[in-house]
């Protein structure tokens, strides 16, 4: 048993610690309920840090009471019991080296009282849990979260895996191809044996198996004019994992028509990049992708992975840069790419940002401006008349 000057709080070991509960101590356990979750000093109460400082006269007795507080490593214990000091109770302990130390002495730890599916969520997202720019309201929120990605190959294969894998509640996936095996060379939710297979329902079975309690909204349809508006109902983010200008530019208005954040990426051979266009929230902050495009390229100067070729780890890196997006989105954390495009060079491994404006004569995102509706975006991208 030794004194913290520092901190005036006495510290126990966890040996002493269990004599002093034994002898009528009351011990308390001021982790979060995620990381109680893992196993408690046994016979500890589960009252976390911040609740027991708001409210220390709901969960402890008398002022005069011997007290002994644990946590995961010490350092918040002797913090709350050094609160609690000041909040005039007398006796008070924090157990040195916490549950970690508790767990190496040998001394039995207890499971608390959780159904399967609450175990399952602390456990899985333990590593989010801590983050206090997440936190069990963040994680929460993501699970009530939705997601439209757009494409099942190169994009949307590395995104998707990390979406679910976070535990991004629904997740609709919109793709009318089917598995072949030049896809499996970046296209990495695919597998052999998905060869001739409907993309989504390849994707859809993955992701299942990597994370069971979301759900994958698997459509194997083209997107078009005719669907998109119902492919966006519900969702909070759209994720472009398409490979062509006029899908591009479809998803970009309809995005702007319905008030979603779209969140985008292109690769060609060793180049990709990346932004995020808010401009139906943000009318005449954020542009939206004709003010960084106005008008497509001609098609000799645009070619697609199949005419050109692609490395195959790079739409990984984009994809995955995607999910960060989406994820900060959802959680409205960070600074997105709003207004910022990122381009990168992976054979020198090279990023530049580029500022992007909203352009005030947009046809489309420009304040006060009707949505002026679909038009043939095949004819518009190929310099149709």
């Amino acid at each position: 048993m030794t004194d913290n000057p520092a901190m005036s709080i006495r510290e126990l070991t966890p040996e002493q610690a269990r004599l002093r509960h034994a002898d009528g101590a009351l011990l308390i356990d001021v982790r979060e309920v995620h990381e109680r979750a893992g196993g408690m000093a046994e016979g500890a109460i589960g009252v976390a840090k911040a609740a027991l400082l708001a409210g220390p006269a709901l969960h402890l007795p008398a002022l005069d009471r011997e007290i002994l507080l644990i946590c995961q490593s010490g350092k918040r214990s002797a913090d709350a019991a050094q609160a609690l000091r000041d909040a005039g109770y007398t006796n008070l302990s924090s157990v040195r080296g916490g549950t970690v130390a508790w767990r190496t002495a040998g001394l039995p730890l207890v499971q608390p009282m959780l159904d399967a599916g609450e175990r399952d969520f602390y456990d899985r997202y333990s590593r989010h849990l801590l983050l206090p720019q997440v936190g069990e309201s963040g994680q929460r929120r993501l699970q009530q979260s939705s997601v439209l990605v757009l494409g099942a190959g190169g994009l949307g294969a590395p995104a998707a895996f990390y979406l679910a894998a976070a535990g991004v509640g629904r997740l609709r996936i919109v793709d009318d191809d089917v598995v072949e095996r030049s896809n499996l060379q970046r296209q990495i939710i695919h597998t052999e044996a998905a060869l001739g297979t409907v993309k989504v329902d390849s994707a859809r079975q993955r992701l299942l198996a990597l994370n069971p309690h979301i759900e994958v909204e698997a459509i194997a349809e083209r997107v078009t004019s005719a669907n998109i508006d119902a492919l966006l109902q519900d969702v909070d983010v759209v994720l472009d994992g398409s490979d062509n200008f006029p899908l591009r530019y479809l998803l970009n208005d309809a995005c702007i028509k319905h008030a979603k954040p779209l969140v985008y990426a292109a690769i060609e051979r060793f180049d990709g990049q990346v932004s995020v266009f808010d401009a139906g929230r943000q009318r005449g902050v954020a542009p939206c992708y004709r003010c960084l495009f106005p008008e497509p390229p001609p098609p000799e100067f645009a070619p697609n992975c199949s005419e050109a070729g692609v490395l195959g780890v790079l739409p990984g890196l984009a994809g995955l840069m995607q999910a960060t997006e989406v994820l900060k989105l959802l959680l409205e954390i960070g600074e997105p790419l709003t207004g910022r495009l990122l381009r990168f060079d992976a054979l020198q491994m090279r990023f530049r940002e580029t500022r992007v404006r909203a352009d005030p004569a947009c046809p489309l995102c420009a304040p006060g401006v009707p949505f002026p509706g679909y038009i043939d975006y095949a004819a518009f991208c190929s310099h149709s008349p």
